[in-house]
This record gives C-alpha cells, sequence and structure tokens, in this order.
C-alpha cells in the first residue's frame, strides 16, 4: 500500500501531447490520451510512445520512475486501444487503484464515447444488444459476434454529416458492458462501421476518406467518464470529460 504524494500530478513523465483532465486529493486522476498513444509500452522500447515513458509493471499494472523525491509509482486503471483517444484513468496510491478497479468490475463506471461511422442509424437512440466472442492469443484481440458474452450499449445520433459528408454520422455510444472491441464490433455489425478502423470497418470506404480528408485515424473517442467511489470511509465523485477532438466535427462539413 502507498499513499498519494501531494501534487501527484506535478512532473509526471507524460507521453506526447498527453495532458492532465482532472484529479482529486486522494489520488485518482484522469489523463487524456491521443489517438496513436499506447496505453502502456507492450515490449522493449515502446516507452517513448506510450501514456508515461517510463517501465511499466504488467503483474502489478503500474508504470515506475525515479523522481527527485524518490522512487514513484502510477498504476493504470483502464485501457484504451491505442487507435482511440480519450479519457484513461490512474491513481497514485495502490489501495485507491484497487477500489476503482473493483468498479469497474462491477460495471459501476459510467463511460460515454464519440464516434464518427459510415452510413446512418435506422432510429435516433437505439439499445444494441449482442453476443460477442473475445479471442485473445499472441497479443492480439478479436472479437466477433458470434459467441455467448453479453454486450449492451446504447447509442445516440448527435449529429449527421453535410454535403459530401452526408454518409457519416456523428453518434454518443455508452457501453453498459465492457468487453474488449465491443463498440467498435457492434458499429461494424449493424453497417455503421466506425471511420477509420482497421480491424472492423469498411476498408474501401477508410482509404477513400484517407484520401479525401487527410485523415488516418480512429474515429472513436472516450469522452466522459464519472462515477462514485468509497475510499477512506468517505463516498467520493469523480468526473473527467476530454474536449471531442476538432477533426470529428470537421469530417461531417
Amino acid at each position: 500500500m502507498s499513499a498519494a504524494p501531494a501534487n501527484f500530478c506535478a512532473g509526471l513523465p507524460l507521453g506526447k501531447d498527453v495532458t492532465v483532465l482532472a484529479a482529486d486529493p486522494v489520488g485518482l486522476a484522469a489523463l487524456n490520451k491521443p489517438a496513436g498513444v499506447l496505453s502502456h509500452p507492450n515490449e522493449a522500447g515502446d516507452e517513448p510512445r506510450s501514456l508515461l515513458t517510463v517501465r511499466y509493471e504488467r503483474e502489478g499494472e503500474f508504470f515506475t520512475w525515479e523522481a527527485a523525491e524518490g522512487p514513484r509509482r502510477l498504476w493504470l486503471l483502464n485501457r484504451l486501444d491505442s487507435a482511440t483517444s480519450g479519457v484513461i484513468l490512474v491513481s497514485a496510491d495502490e489501495a485507491l487503484a484497487t477500489a476503482v478497479r473493483h468498479h469497474f468490475r462491477h460495471k459501476r463506471v459510467h463511460k460515454v464515447y464519440n464516434a464518427v461511422v459510415f452510413g446512418r442509424p435506422q432510429a435516433p437512440i437505439q439499445v444494441w444488444r449482442d453476443l460477442l466472442a473475445v479471442d485473445k492469443r499472441g497479443g492480439q484481440i478479436r472479437t466477433s459476434v458470434r459467441g455467448h458474452i453479453p454486450a449492451e450499449s446504447r447509442m445516440s445520433v448527435l449529429r449527421s454529416g453535410l454535403g459530401a459528408a452526408s454518409t457519416r454520422t456523428l453518434i454518443k455510444l455508452e457501453p453498459l458492458t465492457g468487453r474488449s472491441h465491443q463498440l467498435r464490433v457492434q458499429c461494424a455489425k449493424r453497417r455503421l462501421p466506425i471511420v477509420g478502423d482497421q480491424t472492423y470497418g469498411d476498408f474501401p470506404r477508410n482509404r477513400e476518406f484517407a484520401k479525401a480528408t487527410g485523415e488516418k485515424r480512429l474515429f472513436l473517442h472516450s469522452l466522459e467518464t464519472h462515477f462514485d467511489y468509497e475510499f477512506e470511509g468517505r463516498t467520493r465523485h469523480f468526473a473527467a470529460k476530454a474536449p471531442l477532438p476538432a477533426e470529428f466535427v470537421e469530417v461531417l462539413r
């Protein structure tokens, strides 16, 4: 167990363009991860393109480095695919990390995503329920809609594209379960592939889109996270929001 140091976000060895969105006094913080940045290093040499540019201990799920005040650790509480941008949570306290991970496991953390998809949903508000299969091997994750793992999400249309962009739609996604690649697969199943998805997307349309706009990123963004949690005998509230990247609106014009 470790206590969070005062001003624990000061001097963090943050990766390229990673910023602090919110922090509370007991050691919980939200960072804004850009697309293309790894949640943590996967192999030797990955540190420069990770959330923090220091060593990561897989077993304990924490970053570790030497600071002027001594050894430091920062626990990673959730992950985003490297291609996905937005809110990601960390903790400077081991006991707090355990408490918040418990909330993630028991679906007590509310998350909101925005995505730009090819196509238009049949209704402006929908609840998506699927049975998924998740295959994890060789460091790769592949998810399909032919399985037995329940997955549920709420979808709302936010904005439709104009003119040449009329085949694109900005949607809000609220996962009620937390399966690997859930949102990407659920969108693809409904013929609403997320723009720039190189695994489950529409590859010809991705190529045409990249040529027309110059954008090659995955248009999936973790916009907001909020929840209540118990720690040190108190109920606390935590909320963080990562501004929607400008390109999500620009590609609808």
